[in-house]
């Protein structure tokens, strides 16, 4: 009698406790009415290898176009490795079941939902180039990802930098963008682990007069691990490649307007604190640079799993023109009662407030 009464009190608890997140569980909203929102999209690799992941990822772009107005969403940007391999031709159907030309279709359709609606800024990730990853500097992104398949995008673009054959490429690109309040960004998209001479070009690029006054928010693929350090040395076989470090030493520290570096990239088997870093520095100019590296891709269920869960971040910027709030969020989990009372990370390393200068 004691064993079934301590088993429907549990019943009961459990189901009290699941009617509770039911109850309190609300849409993400803007802490302030004045605010402006910027999602940050982690590494897709995971979701457009397998075709059964690839809903997913789509889930999470018509989630941004939906929240759009209530988030009044200014842009989106993503971490890189659009896809899990540049040139694969025969998956072997464990590790990766869709070739290439299948996942670079899907990572584009995906990102097709944004089309027209919201500006989106792209990083190239190590998977992006050459065949399985990063073995050469050849990769499909400018062919699937065009100038103009987001005229949103293309009405922000103001400087193209070249790849390593010397062609144009948005893979490295700034985009400006003004805010509601009136505060100039300019997004600074750099290659994975970005040439010499692409540093240079950006150097040159972001020290324009034209640019004084603006935040500059660089975007790239590898700069953080886990630790929170900038990552010294990869084991690419790239011809002058420069990782978070020398980015930090060449370009970054250097500079008087980089207030933000954003990057994807490391991960570890469902374990999300392996996914994240954080760190704040001063540029040359005395400014505050903060650096925050987010991804997902070996969440819900490792390497091989469902993608990362869904997670994505929303950054508010609030009217002040200097507050910025990050949220970590998963529409996957919040798509059904069931689950909605998951859809939210509220640890210090996820939620968190950070000030630009």
């Amino acid at each position: 009698m004691k064993k079934f009464l301590f088993t429907w009190v549990c019943i009961l608890g459990f189901i009290h406790v699941s009617a509770q997140s039911e109850k309190t569980y609300a849409p993400p909203q803007l802490s302030d009415a004045g605010s402006w929102s910027m999602i940050l999209l982690p590494d897709p690799q995971t979701y457009v290898k397998f075709d059964y992941n690839q809903p997913l990822f789509e889930l999470m772009t018509a989630w941004i176009v939906r929240y759009i107005e209530p988030l009044n969403i200014g842009f989106v940007l993503c971490t890189g490795d659009l896809v899990e391999q540049n040139g694969l031709l025969n998956p072997d159907g464990v590790r990766v079941n869709q070739p290439s030309k299948s996942q670079w279709e899907s990572v584009a359709r995906s990102f097709g939902r944004l089309d027209g609606k919201v500006p989106y800024i792209l990083a190239t990730g190590n998977h992006d180039y050459g065949f399985l990853s990063a073995e050469n500097r050849k990769t499909s992104f400018d062919k699937y990802f065009p100038v103009d398949k987001n005229w949103l995008n293309q009405r922000l673009l103001r400087e193209v930098g070249t790849d390593s054959e010397g062609m144009p490429t948005l893979a490295n690109a700034t985009f400006e963008f003004i805010s509601p309040h009136g505060k100039k960004f300019l997004i600074l998209v750099l290659e994975f682990a970005p040439r010499d001479e692409t540093l240079e070009w950006a150097k040159k690029t972001i020290e324009q007069k034209k640019y004084t006054g603006h935040t500059v928010i660089l975007l790239t693929h590898s700069y953080l691990n886990a630790q929170n350090e900038h990552i010294e040395k990869e084991g690419y076989r790239l011809e002058g490649p420069n990782y978070g470090a020398a980015v930090w030493q060449k370009l970054v520290q250097p500079s008087k307007n980089i207030q933000m570096v954003v990057s994807g990239h490391i991960g570890s088997p469902d374990n999300a604190k392996a996914h994240l870093a954080f760190r704040t520095d001063l540029n040359s100019g005395g400014k505050k640079v903060h650096q925050m590296t987010f991804n997902a891709q070996a969440l819900g269920g490792g390497w091989h799993g469902n993608g990362g869960d869904g997670w994505l971040r929303i950054l508010e910027f609030l009217p002040d023109g200097k507050t910025v709030k990050v949220k970590t969020f998963s529409p996957l989990f919040a798509a059904s009662p069931t689950t909605q009372h998951f859809a939210r990370r509220t640890e210090p390393h996820d939620e968190f407030t950070f000030v630009l200068e």
